[in-house]
């Protein structure tokens, strides 16, 4: 080992494994894996998987949503076509929706930064997602399966 080497003090990484993780239903056509809850309420890190034919509602970013596809395609309301290896960029306050489409269900890896607010047609939050929420829904379906929970707050 170097001089250089001996300084540096190096911090364990925190491993969480998809495969280790349960897909925790949120609905008949939507389930998620958390993957990492951001300290402070910063937002979480999830594997999202949906069934052929769901939509993703109508919803507003608080802040900014980085989503790499790994299987399945959906296309967003813009009509723009995302597929398999495609990554996307939400910036803050981006309000959008977006339908899974083909016969493969979609596998999402998604890093979000504060809330998520799904809208009524006439543009009022009816529900929020963020860190809290979602730890929650983890320590609660942990819980209810008689499993244990993985420290996956930072």
């Amino acid at each position: 080992m170097s001089e250089f080497e001996s300084t540096i003090q190096y911090l364990p990484a925190r491993i969480a494994s998809a495969h280790d993780m349960p897909w925790i239903p949120e609905s008949p056509v939507k389930s998620w894996k958390p993957l990492r809850f951001f300290a402070d309420g910063r937002g979480f890190v999830e594997m999202m998987r949906m069934s052929p034919g769901a939509t993703m509602p109508l919803h507003r970013h608080t802040g900014e949503i980085h989503a790499f596809n790994l299987e399945g395609e959906r296309v967003l309301c813009t009509g723009e076509r995302v597929g398999p290896g495609e990554y996307v960029y939400e910036p803050p306050g981006n309000t959008d929706w977006w339908k899974v489409v083909g016969e493969v269900p979609l596998t999402v890896f998604v890093v979000v930064y504060g809330e998520v607010e799904f809208l009524s047609a006439d543009g009022a939050v009816r529900h929020r997602v963020c860190a809290a929420t979602q730890l929650d829904a983890y320590r609660q379906y942990c819980e209810a399966n008689g499993l244990g929970m993985l420290d996956l707050v930072d």
